[in-house]
């Protein structure tokens, strides 16, 4: 489609009766499936997504008889690599470290350059760990992964013996490492915390302070390339007992945490989300079958690279009498009708019209000194048509969880038979219809992507439009 044919104008709505009006079945933003690697009977959690597959941990058998235990007895987690090939995923195979058979490893993260992984595991190693009835805590360690092992591992410099920690994320850029800790002076059971990469050292973990952190606990962050934190909560509100949340910063600040749509939360426990770059694909683990299993989820989010750019309509028009210098020292009085109603007077006059429409333009031209009125001495037929173009309705800039209603009623596509408007509101969010309602829970700059399609033409194929829109949102005073 040429540029051009597509437009928005963003105009202040106020529908007083749009809460009463019908709510539309608005489609699921994510599919989700359960990989089929997931074991019977055992739990596999925290995945991480790398290059040729996922890494992730699990407390299945090494052996189909021979289950991995600590010294409590409890099955112990390990961590495997799933393969995909064309086919799909291969068998997964165990990446095994020297405590593979005596502590936990895992959950875990790794770094940019594929190789420095941040693990969780038991902090204490020594006789005392041995013993059953002793509270071994967790910790974070750092390793090296090499082929089907990690090496060289190090403990990270503020473990404790006496508070879990665990559960790390590293950013994308290597500055900055999240993690879970129960560690005193927190907000609840368990909270977030990072520390920032500087000069050579880690930094001293920093609470995530209490608009992210809750009296309840917060576990399995996920920093994403794109800056927003995926993390789990239990705190009220959610749709099950353990639900994923993400939040951003803002200005410095970390905004209040927003909860994932269904099918990701569930009824169940939903934790330790994970995406790709771009947000259309990723991975979380839930007990929603019982076990704790690994579940896919692609998103269903259309968004266009690009679109076509806003063109104003202009009913605006300059009309002149070409002969009235010829009587400059005349005393003479130009009357204009436009033929809506309006009239103007001068010897050039602008005129805006309303909106689209034939409309006959009459000049009367009046002597003032003889009163004489020579009526219609010019008349011309002026044809007002809009652009053809997709348009949206709807405010420049709105505040935090301000409610406002987008339309696409004015769209004038002409010979194009509807079949669908789309909305892509920037935030993860979507919705259908000609006329939708959205309010925004984050302060930023969003841009609105509107796409239109069509039923086919005989003999051709689907018409599709798509006009974007940047939409301000501030906080509120």
């Amino acid at each position: 489609m040429a540029k051009g044919i597509l437009y928005i104008i963003l105009l202040a709505l106020l529908v007083p009766d749009a809460l009463s009006q019908p709510v539309k079945q608005q489609p699921s933003v994510y599919n989700v499936k359960r990989m089929p690697f997931n074991v019977p009977g055992f739990n596999n959690i925290s995945p991480v997504i790398v290059k040729d597959g996922i890494i992730f941990c699990s407390d299945k058998r090494y052996s189909g008889i021979e289950d991995v235990t600590g010294f409590d007895g409890r099955r112990l987690y390990n961590i495997y690599r799933a393969e995909k090939d064309s086919s799909g995923y291969r068998k997964p195979h165990a990446i095994k470290t020297n405590r593979s058979n005596k502590f936990n490893n895992g959950p875990l993260c790794i770094a940019h350059d594929g190789r420095t992984v941040y693990f969780t595991s038991e902090v204490e190693t020594g006789k005392a760990a041995e013993n059953k009835n002793y509270k071994n805590h967790s910790g974070i360690f750092t390793a090296e992964l090499s082929g089907s092992e990690l090496i060289s591992i190090k403990p990270f410099k503020y473990n404790d013996p006496l508070y879990d920690m665990g559960q790390p994320s590293v950013s994308k850029d290597g500055k900055y490492l999240f993690f879970a800790s129960d560690m005193p002076g927190g907000m609840g059971g368990a909270d977030l915390y990072y520390c920032e990469w500087v000069d050579g050292s880690w930094s001293a973990p920093v609470n995530l302070g209490n608009k992210v952190n809750s009296p309840q606990s917060e576990n399995y962050p996920y920093i994403h390339p794109s800056g927003k934190l995926y993390f789990t909560s239990n705190r009220p509100g959610g749709v099950g007992n353990l639900d994923v949340y993400y939040t951003i910063r803002n200005n410095g600040k970390w905004e209040e945490p927003i909860l994932l749509p269904e099918p990701i939360n569930s009824k169940a426990d939903d934790f330790a989300f994970v995406a790709q770059d771009n947000l259309q694909k990723g991975y979380f683990s839930s007990n929603r079958t019982r076990e704790d299993d690994i579940y896919e989820f692609t998103s269903n989010i259309i968004r266009k690279s690009s679109c076509d750019t806003l063109q104003e309509n202009n009913y605006c028009y300059r009309f002149f009498e070409e002969n009235a210098m010829k009587y400059d020292s005349m005393p003479f009085r130009y009357e204009w009708r436009f033929g809506d109603g309006t009239k103007g007077i001068g010897r050039v006059v602008e005129h805006c019209f309303s909106g689209p429409g034939t409309y006959i333009v009459q000049l009367d031209v009046v002597n003032l000194v003889t009163k004489e009125v020579n009526y219609n001495e010019k008349s011309e037929t002026v044809v007002v048509t809009a652009i053809e173009q997709a348009y949206i309705s709807g405010p420049d800039s709105i505040g935090v969880n301000q409610r406002i209603n987008l339309s696409a009623d004015q769209t004038n596509l002409p010979g194009w038979e509807i079949t669908q408007y789309y909305w892509n509101f920037d935030d993860e969010t979507i919705a259908l219809g000609n006329n939708v309602d959205k309010s925004y829970l984050k302060p930023g700059t969003y841009n609105i992507q509107l796409i239109i399609s069509a039923k086919p033409e005989p003999g051709g194929s689907a018409r599709e439009a798509c006009i974007s829109k940047n939409i301000i949102v501030f906080r509120q005073p």
